[in-house]
């Protein structure tokens, strides 16, 4: 018999391979621009530059670079995106800085902005969140220890829009760089700019920056994480994203096979809880040994990121085929020894830790609600937060099997033994075939794609002959063993609608579409600007489901592709299922680090609205702000 802490031990280990194996909007009423505001510029009354907080730097220094901006009296410049309080009558456009590129060893932390305060002005009822007189930007920074030229260098886009207390000026995008010489000699750097970041430590310790936004479907709204109560909201928002995750397309397959582990352990309540805590236990601890990886490892950035590697979806795909197997009852041959390990009996603590894992590592390439803002942010904290928001994440999705559990009563009429036992987990282990297929298949279109061309999509059609064979084994089954009518009906029925779904799921998935897509690279992004068009910038990828979700039910829908298919819009899709990267780096330039991503720019090459979870009324609403503030 084997032992339990071996099929543990496997897990972990195969875990650690498979880790290792990897490496806002603009949006200005035209009536507040007055004749007299367009006559006058920005750069008239703000004056933008930019400092380093020392006069040279070492391998593996910690310094920051300062965006300086002096703002006339008179006027002001609005916040930034995490202070700025959504109003009823005015949407203002928010101070950006945004980092463009980097040298080599250069690792950049997010923007710290100083706390903004309200003013009132004439053209709205609210008090407005803005900057005034001298406003400081900190960019803090580390340098590695090793590949370093002899001096760092950091391009930076900054974008602001002056007003004073009755007109706004045109919002204005200053584009600058600056560099810092590297000393090899080990020689202590002189502090420079004193006087510039005598705000540093302040702005940093007392949280300025540290505003995290949260958008749903239209829904907005931010967290303060400087303090300790909000600090506890956003880890309860992170946990509630994890719950979330487990009704995604990537997780639901799963699901039936631990009821169905469940209710074969309903009888002992203890051990059902047992089995609970041990899946709960695998969840969480992919979740932070996750978290260690982003908080520790250098270039881990996403949670998304390991699927990026064809080579471990293939894994995922081929460790899911192996478990699909076993749920049929194919095992009936003697395999070798490691094939058991890797599909151990879910009734066992060392199946359930297993299945936990295995969970976890599906719910990755989907990013629901909440939990990809929470993960983008711990991200770019200290280790601790890190794995404290990762462990909120981790908890949240792991804690409706741990309830289901200690609360077993919900999974009694499930079929625990006999044919219809037997049906149902035949059924589930050729759903599992189908996510196998999935894997493996978005693993080799990974290998064979050539950016900025997206992969080949014909292995959909294996995905869907496993779910069409599943539901013609789901009738062909209930004819066989169901002795009531009404059963044989309902069943038949279900297996039909499974098979006349899948066919057609095949032909939408495989299709062009609608849309003419142009495929990123940087040269068809600025001929698009220079040509005066309004950009759509969809970020997609073959794993992700959630991707291919809004996909077919928003970007399909007949309003949206009439407008993409007009002359001044310019449809522009990044596909990032494999080795591109370009795609990758217009992601990290945006300043966002899961997908899906929808962003639109104006004909000026400015954002206007960008979001995971969006609606067909908000890309409509997007187009024509664009299209309005570019007098197209």
């Amino acid at each position: 018999m084997r032992p339990k802490w071996l099929t543990v031990s496997v897990w972990i280990i195969l875990l650690g391979l498979l880790l290792l194996a990897a490496r806002e909007g603009v949006a200005q009423d035209s009536g507040l621009l007055s004749p007299a505001a367009s006559q006058k510029d920005a750069s008239d009354v703000v004056s933008v530059r930019t400092a380093w907080s020392v006069d040279r730097a070492r391998p593996g220094d910690r310094l920051a670079f300062a965006v300086v901006l002096d703002i006339a009296a008179g006027y002001h410049i609005n916040a930034d995106s995490g202070q700025i309080k959504p109003l009823v009558d005015f949407k203002p456009y928010p101070t950006r800085v945004t980092i463009t590129a980097v040298s080599e060893g250069l690792t950049i932390d997010p923007p710290l902005y100083p706390p903004a305060h309200p003013v009132t002005v004439e053209f709205t009822s609210d008090p407005l969140m803005a900057f005034d007189g001298r406003t400081i930007v900190y960019v803090p920074m580390t340098l590695e220890k090793e590949d370093l030229s002899q001096k760092v260098q950091v391009n930076v886009t900054i974008s602001y829009q002056a007003c004073d207390n009755q007109v706004c000026l045109f919002p204005r995008q200053v584009a600058t760089a600056a560099a810092l010489p590297v000393d090899f000699s080990g020689e202590a750097p002189q502090a420079a700019n004193q006087d510039l970041f005598v705000g540093y430590r302040l702005v940093a310790a007392t949280g300025a920056g540290n505003s995290v936004g949260f958008s749903l479907f239209g829904w907005n709204f931010a967290i303060n994480t400087a303090t300790g109560l909000g600090f506890l909201l956003l880890l309860f928002t992170a946990a509630l994203g994890g719950m979330l995750l487990n009704l995604t397309p990537c997780v639901l397959p799963l699901i039936p096979i631990k009821i169905i582990s469940l209710s074969n352990a309903v009888q002992n309540q203890a051990r059902c809880l047992a089995l609970g805590v041990a899946m709960f236990s695998g969840v969480l601890f992919f979740w932070l040994i996750l978290g260690a990886a982003i908080a520790l490892v250098s270039g881990f950035t996403a949670t998304n990121q390991l699927f990026q590697y064809p080579l471990f979806t293939i894994a995922v795909g081929f460790i899911i085929a192996v478990m699909a197997i076993g749920m049929c009852g194919l095992f009936s041959i003697r395999l070798p020894s490691f094939v058991y390990l890797l599909n151990p009996k879910q009734e066992t603590l060392g199946g359930s830790f297993g299945l936990g894992i295995l969970t976890a590592v599906l719910s990755t390439p989907c990013t629901a609600p909440f939990m990809g803002a929470a993960a983008a942010w711990a991200a770019t904290r200290h280790p601790f937060t890190t794995l404290t928001v990762f462990a909120a994440i981790g908890i949240g999705m792991a804690l409706p099997y741990l309830l289901l559990s200690a609360f077993p009563e919900q999974v009694c009429k499930m079929p625990r033994t006999g044919p219809a036992s037997v049906l149902v987990k035949q059924v589930m282990g050729l759903f599992m075939l189908a996510a196998a297929a999935y894997f493996i298949g978005t693993g080799v279109s990974a290998l064979l794609m050539t950016p900025p061309f997206p992969p080949g999509k014909g292995y959909w059609w294996a995905v869907m002959g496993f779910i069409a064979l599943g539901g013609l084994w789901l009738a062909y089954r209930t004819i066989r063993i169901a002795s009531k009518l009404l059963q044989r009906l309902l069943f038949v029925s279900l297996g039909v609608i499974i098979v006349a779904s899948s066919l057609y799921g095949g032909m939408r998935l495989t299709d062009r579409g609608p849309i003419d897509w142009i495929y990123y690279t940087p040269q068809r992004f600025q001929q698009a600007i220079d040509q005066r068009k309004i950009v759509v910038m969809v970020f997609s990828a073959e794993w992700c489901l959630n991707c291919k979700a809004l996909e077919q039910s928003v970007l399909t829908s007949a309003p949206v592709v009439e407008q993409f298919s007009r002359e001044d819009v310019e449809p522009i899709k990044v596909d990032i299922t494999g080795n591109n990267p370009q795609g990758k780096a217009k992601l990290q330039e945006i300043g966002h680090l899961t997908i899906p991503l929808l962003v639109v720019y104006s004909p000026a090459g400015k954002e206007v609205f960008r979001s995971d979870f969006y609606t067909v009324d908000q890309i409509l609403a997007a187009i024509n702000e664009a299209r309005a503030e570019g007098g197209v």
